[in-house]
């Protein structure tokens, strides 16, 4: 069976020499080149025949949202797995409505980050389980402090209809729940992201996606 020939993509020196380092030290993958952005990728997808690659999303020149949607758009074969520090729910989403074949935090132990590519390769899509509990409507965030928090589904539906405008007695009256109840939710909300009043909250989901 052939090896699974990898572009690396990384702003980063210090991180493409350790995913390098790390998985040519295992059997079945070919790092055949790495780059500092997503438009030197491109460049490298007409020179070399790739499987997969592995793409930051924070980059100069040309990030990784925008470079996932041209390969997926130019190189339908070439699979395109997202490596990045983002768990943000409108970061994922932005990615996967890319084309995005996996989502992967740069937290991975080396065993998970090899059976993802092998996974990818044959045609899964894969996610890190803080990527999956997002997409399966919770979602974990960085509160102001840095600290990643846990918000559950009704928590995110509060925050989207609060979002929009709607008074507690609105909001409640749309979920069937006492305003009370909304109160609740919402300053657990407040506590959780470490954020002290309703523009807080509003500013919040519009950056992440919530709205």
């Amino acid at each position: 069976m052939s090896d699974i020939r990898l572009i690396l993509v990384d702003d980063h020196q210090i991180v493409l020499d350790g995913l390098k380092s790390l998985l040519d030290d295992l059997e079945g993958f070919d790092c055949v080149a790495t780059a500092d952005n997503g438009q030197k990728a491109l460049d490298l997808l007409k020179i070399f025949e790739v499987d997969v690659v592995l793409m930051d999303i924070d980059m100069p020149v040309m990030n990784g949202i925008e470079a996932t949607r041209r390969i997926k758009k130019e190189y339908p074969r070439v699979k395109v797995i997202s490596l990045t520090q983002h768990s943000e729910r409108g970061m994922v989403r932005q990615l996967l409505d890319c084309g995005s074949d996996g989502y992967l935090l740069k937290n991975i132990a080396q065993d998970e980050l090899a059976s993802a590519i092998r996974r990818v390769n044959k045609g899964e899509n894969v996610f890190s389980s803080e990527v999956s509990m997002s997409l399966a409507g919770k979602a974990v965030e960085k509160n102001s402090n840095g600290v990643e928090v846990e918000i559950t589904e009704r928590e995110i539906e509060i925050l989207s209809l609060i979002s929009e405008g709607l008074s507690s007695k609105q909001v409640g009256d749309k979920l069937f729940i006492s305003p009370r109840t909304v109160d609740t939710h919402r300053t657990n909300l407040m506590n959780k992201l470490d954020i002290h009043n309703i523009a807080g909250l509003i500013r919040f989901a519009l950056k992440n996606g919530y709205t």
